[in-house]
């Protein structure tokens, strides 16, 4: 089983910097794809930013220069750098992962979600 733990969400003023991180953790063999979405009060989940195994990242057009993503390969910890905070930023954002465990299956593993709120 692998699990995926997101923290770093909280309150922040317009303008302002988050770091989000997700840990994946369990028995894992590879990591194929790792995606960082949000999801807005009322709204559908939308994808925000992605990083497969070759490290080419992909970002929304509506976070694109505003956001990063960075990995520490060898803990399975993918961060993402939020910067020039909007309020239409707020949202849960979830982390998911994909990948092959311990025994060669493929995984498809999501976190609880950690809330960001932007707000003066």
């Amino acid at each position: 089983q692998v699990l995926v733990v997101e923290s770093g969400g909280g309150l922040v003023h317009p303008g302002g910097s988050l770091r989000l991180s997700c840990a994946a953790s369990g028995s894992i063999f590879s990591i194929r794809l790792m995606g960082w979405y949000r999801q807005a009060p009322g709204q559908e989940r939308e994808l925000v930013a992605l990083i497969p195994s070759q490290n080419k990242t992909a970002y929304s057009d509506s976070v694109k220069g505003r956001f990063a993503l960075s990995t520490d390969n060898t803990r399975n910890i993918f961060y993402l750098r939020m910067s020039d905070l909007k309020p239409e930023d707020t949202a849960i954002y979830f982390c998911n992962v994909k990948g092959l465990d311990g025994r060669r299956g493929n995984f498809d593993s999501w976190g609880p979600g950690t809330q960001v709120t932007v707000s003066s």
